[in-house]
């Protein structure tokens, strides 16, 4: 025989290779998943997706954390210098929901302004296009967060609901079994078994429920933001118009 000839890999019997499949399927997180049954593979698309809802919005509010006060600031600086369009263009340099409201509401008074309305009707209109376009902005803030919040509410009760069903049928295999093994020890693990689902529930409720709280105080304190950047925006007008009015006369 030749030594340098290619050898044959060594096989494994059929029984030991499909005996360490099914321990690789029984063992560890995926073993019970399964143990679980049905209830656990609805859970588990579950935390799929609230991740997913957790990893979109993190990123996109990621924008909400700039500071908008050196803006806000420089802002109503340059409007207390009449350089309204400087402020605009400024604004609309700027990244950011605060920026984009301050740009709606200067825009606003920049038309206004030219058409010769009084004091009053220019503040009215500009606090509204500032609303308006605040609703829009906070409406795509909280985004996919209704999806969160079910997930928060439905995967308990989707986990409890999986015990029920568990306990049903531990007892069912007890009555069935009563005489031919300990009582105890079947009961104890059918229960174990249905007690998974509830566990795994709570486990894809809790990080959506916390999340779900964590944007939306970050959402509030930006809403905050744009009623003192419009607080700010209604001031440094009427102060100008005021002075506008007072240096015509």
């Amino acid at each position: 025989m030749n030594p340098y000839m290619a050898q044959p890999l060594p096989t494994l019997p059929l029984a030991e290779s499909t005996s360490r499949i099914a321990e690789f399927f029984q063992s560890g997180a995926l073993g019970k998943l399964l143990e679980g049954g049905l209830f656990m593979f609805v859970l588990l698309a579950l935390l799929i997706l609230a991740l997913g809802v957790i990893i979109e919005r993190y990123r996109s509010l990621k924008m909400l954390e700039a500071d908008p006060t050196e803006l806000q600031n420089e802002v109503v600086d340059l409007l207390s210098k009449d350089k309204v369009e400087e402020a605009l263009r400024l604004c609309e340099k700027s990244r950011g929901p605060v920026p984009a409201i301050l740009s709606t509401g200067l825009r606003k008074y920049l038309v206004l302004r030219r058409l010769n309305y009084d004091q009053a009707q220019t503040e009215e209109q500009v606090i509204k296009s500032m609303e308006s376009s605040g609703v829009h902005i906070v409406a795509a803030l909280e985004r996919h967060l209704p999806i969160l919040a079910t997930i928060a509410s439905v995967a308990p009760m989707l986990g409890f609901l999986g015990t029920v069903q568990g306990m049903i049928v531990a007892f069912g295999d007890i009555e069935a079994n009563v005489g031919q093994q300990n009582i105890v020890q079947a009961a104890a693990a059918g229960i174990r078994v249905a007690l998974l689902t509830t566990a795994f529930g709570l486990i894809v409720g809790i990080p959506a429920y916390i999340a779900f709280n964590y944007f939306t105080g970050i959402i509030n304190q930006f809403v905050l933001q744009v009623e003192q950047s419009a607080a700010d925006l209604i001031e440094a007008v009427s102060l100008r118009m005021t002075l506008g009015g007072d240096d015509k006369s």
